[in-house]
């Protein structure tokens, strides 16, 4: 690989920083039959931790692993679409055994799946195809149940399930399939800590105390700080650590925009050089001038009232008391109903996060964009 710092995706165990504890907690855990939510922030890294965890020996050579990322779903139709299509795209590589024992499940779209010249299949199943959701959903699970080696299913973005129109529903469907399968273990990860404590914590909700909870933390500086300097020495360049520090205090320890800075100050430095503090400013100006026409557009189709207060919360960068007095007054905002309703729009187009009382931008380079214009 050209450049060892990752920004789209898990590349593998040699350009994975630590996480040894957590991985080792979350293999025992699920191999020791064990469901699990995996809390964490969005852009921290737990969807690579899925897949760093997969790909140990003794969930590797064990398991039919299956990551379904629902993040872009909005009914339990879409729900199931991206299910079955997960579990197919899996096993097509592991050949004609192992797909076709999943499609000869699948009776109610077996009609709809599309096939090749050379026989291998493709969910090419649209929407509307799926005429009975919970007939295929059960199908699925029936194939989990029933498959010739245990399964292991990560749900990426579970808290997505509470957006639908038929939310606690599906909740419960789904908490009741997976009592059920006693073939497969589940991890449930999501990064909106509210809705997943919510899912998960409640007593009044179908999946209280049904789950065992990791709450996955930012990785440590200091581990940063090893494997950023290793990665450099791999390829005859050095990094001081005092860049690394900077790095990861400047975006607050999110793994993503570490990892995206980090791939700018490896190819801005020579082989055989010295990547050293000053350069991180350019690095980020670089990033920044990349995005910036994306981010014009974005701003333009915020509402005005959203838009007043997404650069208020960009320019406190993590703020508090947003309907408080000051905090409206400080930014010449309209009323704290109007600032209320702005945060749910924010909220709703994933544009601002919230950890308690606290909201910050989702992006931190669109913060920084924002707070170079104000």
């Amino acid at each position: 690989m050209d450049n060892p710092f990752v920004t789209k995706g898990y590349a593998g165990p040699e350009y994975f920083c630590d996480r040894v504890d957590e991985t080792r907690k979350l293999v025992e855990l699920t191999t020791n039959g064990n469901n699990m939510a995996l809390i964490s922030p969005r852009r921290v890294g737990k969807t690579d931790l899925i897949h760093h965890c997969f790909g140990q020996p003794g969930i590797r050579d064990k398991y039919y692993t299956f990551h379904i990322d629902i993040y872009a779903t909005t009914s339990m139709c879409d729900f199931v679409n991206v299910f079955g299509k997960a579990i197919l795209d899996e096993l097509k590589p592991k050949g004609r055994s192992a797909w076709e024992g999943f499609l000869n499940m699948l009776r109610s779209v077996r009609s709809e799946v599309s096939y090749d010249i050379n026989g291998t299949p493709s969910w090419s199943i649209g929407l509307g195809d799926i005429t009975n959701p919970a007939a295929t959903l059960d199908e699925i699970f029936a194939y989990l149940n029933a498959a010739d080696k245990p399964c292991m299913v990560a749900i990426d973005e579970f808290q997505q399930i509470t957006k639908y129109a038929d939310g606690v529903n599906v909740e419960a469907t789904i908490r009741t399939y997976m009592q059920k399968c006693i073939n497969a273990t589940f991890i449930f990860a999501g990064s909106q800590r509210h809705l997943m404590g919510e899912i998960f914590t409640s007593p009044s909700r179908p999946f209280y105390q049904s789950v065992l909870i990791m709450n996955l933390q930012p990785i440590s500086v200091d581990k940063y700080v090893e494997f950023a300097q290793s990665q450099f020495a791999k390829y005859d360049k050095r990094i001081e650590a005092d860049v690394v520090r900077e790095v990861y205090a400047k975006f607050d320890a999110v793994t993503s925009c570490v990892q995206r800075v980090l791939n700018v100050l490896f190819l801005k430095t020579t082989q055989g050089g010295v990547c050293t503090t000053p350069m991180v400013q350019d690095a980020v100006d670089y990033i920044i001038a990349l995005f910036s026409e994306t981010y014009e557009m974005l701003l333009e189709k915020i509402p005005e009232k959203q838009r007043e207060v997404l650069k208020a919360i960009a320019h406190a960068e993590r703020a508090k008391e947003v309907t408080g007095k000051a905090f409206i007054k400080k930014y010449r905002l309209q009323t704290a109903s109007a600032v209320n309703a702005a945060i749910r729009g924010l909220l709703e187009k994933d544009l601002i996060t919230q950890d308690k009382d606290t909201y910050s931008l989702y992006d931190p380079f669109f913060a920084l964009w924002l707070r170079g214009r104000i």
